[in-house]
């Protein structure tokens, strides 16, 4: 409606926005847009009981991931943190509904394993409970959950051999007919080539279920490697199967580069190459993360690296895999610090996409940290979290947020621990205590004050891959349309199972579809804002769950 002078238009306008705000009164929890869109943070890791260091020297120097999932079903998430050359950790999430921040360690043999470099949370059996793929320095280890954050070793009973291989990637697909997932290992440097100095890359593997169903065959190798530090299965072209992205550190090879392997079922893989369209990206590949930005139903990929990350989108359609990069225009560069050692250039690991403020837009943190203490590059090196814009480009928001701090990040999880719908954030850091970040929105650590409204749902299904991995989830509200993939992979030796968390905004509710891995599309549903509930394959309605207080 325009204004020209008219009295009656602006008093119609008028009325229009009282009788909104009188609406909007009546939702819980209202959207606000008091400051500039960036939530702060409060660090709480001591207070909170979780004090864990991820320490060791040159073959710690990569790895220190965190995996965070429920294994005690009260729906809170607990974590499992790499220690390096010290023991990992299980710690139970015990923080009261919308408070401080609390964890207790789960003391146990089976998990407090040493030379871990990071861990994945996955239900490979389909049992409802979730297992963890431990990736470490000399054997990978598979933990099948028994229930109340207990494990048992796995590795015998699914065939699975875990090697003597320095360990640094993991992803997970769902091969259609099997019943257990297709596996994906990622390898660094041949332990025995670091004390010679000739510093030999091991191939990566691929592991698939033999025809039995309840077991694993021999693992395939992934020819050649070139010091993976990330992987992840994703469907970049909605083809109905996912490839494996991995990322490599061209620190130790010499005619290596990022790599796309073609990973048909019953099929071998293979990479795909410059004749399908797939141009050589050679950078210090470190962490993948994946997200729909554009709208156009195709994930765009941001690799970390050192100085030269990038953020890539499909140049000509999804027929081949050619890429372009457009981390300068989007403003997601994050190649040097914003605040600390300026002049230098900034060294990045975990990447996450999540929607921190809950007003709809896809927000992205980068871990950052010095490798040791590598001349060239900064020390004091904060990590970022960059505030997704309406127009599609990020503005820095670490320093507004609270969480510049100069301890060096490794692997991360952006999860709402407190299930009050704001995402917190846990990073794991070399030689000092993890970090701990409980988001308090637009208020403070005594009066946390939501900055919008939001959903968040588990996705079910009956049987084998119980969590759906391979699907895509898409939401719609009048903050708009958001589009994601369950996958199981990507970060820096990192992972998460659990809620997925979507901002919403003003809107009081937003209708959700899924399109399963096998290509059905669910009957849509209406969710409410600021609630929880389940999506059931083959079920009319979002069932609700209700989190109880929680705390001791």
């Amino acid at each position: 409606m325009t204004m020209r002078g008219r009295i009656g238009p602006i008093v119609a306008a008028a009325a229009a926005l009282l009788a909104v705000i009188g609406a909007a009164l009546t939702i819980p929890r209202i959207w606000s847009a008091s400051n500039s869109g960036v939530p702060r943070y409060v660090e709480e890791a001591r207070s909170a009981g979780l004090d864990h260091v991820y320490d060791g020297e040159f073959l710690h120097f990569v790895g220190g991931g965190v995996a965070a999932f429920d294994c005690d079903e009260d729906g809170r998430q607990d974590l499992y943190l790499a220690g390096g050359s010290r023991p990992a950790g299980l710690f139970r999430n015990l923080s009261p509904l919308g408070g401080a921040l609390r964890f207790e360690r789960v003391p146990a043999r089976t998990t407090d394993l040493e030379a871990v470099v990071g861990a994945y949370p996955i239900d490979i059996d389909g049992d409802g409970q979730v297992d963890l793929a431990v990736l470490r320095i000399g054997g990978n280890v598979l933990l099948r959950g028994t229930g109340d954050c207990a494990f048992e070793p796995a590795n015998e009973l699914w065939g699975i051999d875990g090697g003597d291989r320095w360990t640094t990637a993991f992803s997970a697909t769902w091969e259609a007919p099997d019943t257990l997932p297709t596996l994906a290992i990622g390898n660094y440097l041949d332990p025995a080539s670091v004390e010679d100095r000739s510093y030999v890359c091991h191939d990566n593997e691929l592991v698939r279920p033999d025809p039995s169903g309840g077991r694993y065959s021999p693992p395939i190798p992934l020819t050649p490697g070139y010091c993976s530090l990330s992987m992840l299965f994703s469907d970049w072209n909605r083809s109905g199967h996912a490839d494996l992205r991995v990322s490599n550190d061209r620190q130790y090879y010499r005619n290596g580069q990022e790599q796309l392997w073609n990973v048909t079922p019953g099929e071998a893989p293979r990479p795909w190459t410059a004749d399908d369209g797939w141009q050589p990206v050679k950078i210090w590949g470190m962490g993948i993360a994946s997200h729909d930005l554009t709208g156009d139903g195709y994930p765009e990929v941001f690799l970390t690296s050192q100085s030269d990350n990038r953020l890539q989108t499909l140049a000509d359609g999804h027929a081949q895999p050619r890429y372009r990069d457009i981390a300068v225009e989007r403003g997601a560069t994050a190649h040097e610090p914003y605040t600390g050692d300026l002049e230098l250039r900034s060294t990045a690991w975990h990447a996450e996409f999540d929607d921190v403020n809950n007003d709809g837009l896809a927000d992205l943190f980068v871990a950052k940290g010095n490798v040791e203490a590598q001349d060239g590059y900064a020390m004091r090196d904060p990590s970022n979290l960059l505030i997704g814009q309406e127009d599609g480009t990020f503005v820095e928001g670490g320093l507004e947020a609270g969480i510049a701090d100069f301890a060096r990040a490794r692997g991360a999880a952006l999860i709402d621990l407190n299930l009050d719908g704001l995402l917190d954030l846990v990073v794991v850091n070399r030689r000092v205590n993890v970090s701990l970040y409980r988001n308090v929105g637009a208020g403070d650590a005594a009066d946390p004050e939501p900055m919008g409204n939001w959903i968040a749902m588990r996705v079910e299904q009956d049987g084998a891959n119980r969590d759906a991995v391979g699907a895509w989830v898409e939401v719609t509200s009048t903050a708009g349309v958001q589009r994601r993939e369950i996958t199981i992979g990507g970060g820096h030796a990192s992972g998460e199972l659990g809620w997925l968390h979507f901002g919403i905004g003003p809107a009081s509710q937003a209708t959700i579809t899924i399109e399963w891995a096998d290509g059905t599309t669910s009957q849509s549903m209406t969710m409410d804002a600021n609630r929880f509930g389940v999506v059931r394959r083959g079920a009319a309605e979002v069932e609700p769950w209700t989190p109880n207080e929680g705390g001791d």
